[in-house]
């Protein structure tokens, strides 16, 4: 069986040692508002009651904004003349 983004989350979380408020900062980067609690749920063991299913949504919000995170903003283009 492939990851899931549960999976995937988990270890970019891991490889580059961030913490929940660091996740809600980077997700804020791109205009998405995620919870320390909604990202508690995320990372949960499977098995667990409240573990919650990692959307595309969330993952790709969250990829998002650890590019601008790391890299920073993209800098503005030159207007043509």
């Amino acid at each position: 069986m492939g990851l899931t983004n549960n999976d995937i989350f988990k270890k970019l979380r891991v490889a580059h040692k961030l913490r929940d408020t660091d996740i809600v900062d980077i997700c804020a980067l791109v205009d998405f508002k995620v919870s320390k609690g909604e990202l508690g749920a995320l990372f949960r063991n499977e098995d667990h009651e409240k573990y919650v299913e990692c959307g595309d949504q969330i993952l790709r919000n969250f990829l998002n904004g650890l590019v601008i995170h790391l890299r920073g903003p993209m800098p503005k283009k030159a207007e043509k003349k």
